[in-house]
């Protein structure tokens, strides 16, 4: 696992949208595993400048969705459908053509998660995929003590990921749903490269316990040190509870720079 630490959002997003320009650069039609939420926005304008400057083609590129949630309308304004097409895809000048996601509306929600998980795997699996991390460490919806080895399915969402997200509702709890569909931390980690981005002190302890403590289903997010390929990005305030800061700051200004991220 690599940890980057960078002064703030923005160049943490620019530093991901850069990795993620770079690849598409290498292949054309690669495909992006998207997260939702504020956290990630920053690298999504940066990617979107980039496309718009030149600099990159992404007319090619695919979008993946990480989760969703059950019941909400395809078009509600805060499906994840409608959040990723509207922050991501539409950005971009992509087409819905270009973007994949699991059903929350499906009679059969358990079909609908299998129905996604062979839908990554026959469009060749993700190449990138962003993820953000909630201060309890979970990646995904996949909450605490979900199993390191699970498969795209349903969850219960916590009570204070509900509150979190309420946010999104106008303030109230009552319109955020129950239940989500999410990648599985198993599907999560079949991506060829994982980049986690977290900023802001309440992430501290989430980032601390995901890069330096154990592996453990308690912290979700942890199951990327068993990764080849995963990236953590954090900001000074995220960064601030890890004990080897200093250390990963070293390695990373004297890393070769053919490496990349």
């Amino acid at each position: 696992m690599e940890v980057v630490i960078v002064p703030d959002a923005k160049a943490g997003g620019e530093l991901i949208a850069e990795a993620m320009a770079e690849l598409l650069r290498r292949k054309p039609d690669a495909l992006l595993g998207v997260a939702t939420g504020s956290t990630p926005l920053p690298i999504y304008e940066a990617l979107t400048a980039k496309v718009r400057e030149g600099a990159v083609d992404a007319s090619r590129a695919r979008i993946c969705q990480l989760d969703e949630y059950v019941g909400l309308p395809a078009d509600h304004p805060e499906s994840y459908r409608s959040v990723v097409l509207r922050e991501v895809v539409e950005p971009l000048g992509l087409t819905e053509d270009s973007f994949m996601g699991p059903d929350g509306t499906a009679e059969d929600v358990q079909a609908a998660c299998e129905a996604y998980d062979r839908a990554l795997a026959e469009a060749g699996g993700v190449d990138l995929q962003l993820l953000g991390i909630g201060t309890d460490g979970h990646i995904g919806f996949n909450e605490p003590c979900s199993s390191l080895a699970s498969r795209t399915r349903i969850k219960t969402l916590t009570e204070q990921t509900r509150v979190d997200n309420a946010r999104f509702f106008e303030g109230d709890i009552e319109q955020v749903p129950h239940h989500v569909i999410t990648q599985g931390i198993g599907t999560i980690l079949e991506a060829r490269h994982l980049v986690l981005l977290a900023t802001g002190e309440g992430k501290a302890d989430a980032v601390a316990a995901t890069v330096e403590g154990p592996v453990s289903a308690l912290v979700p997010a942890s199951a990327l040190q068993l990764h080849p390929h995963a990236t953590v990005v954090v900001d000074e305030a995220a960064a601030s509870k890890l004990k080897l800061a200093d250390y990963f700051r070293h390695t990373y200004t004297n890393k070769p720079t053919w490496q990349g991220l």
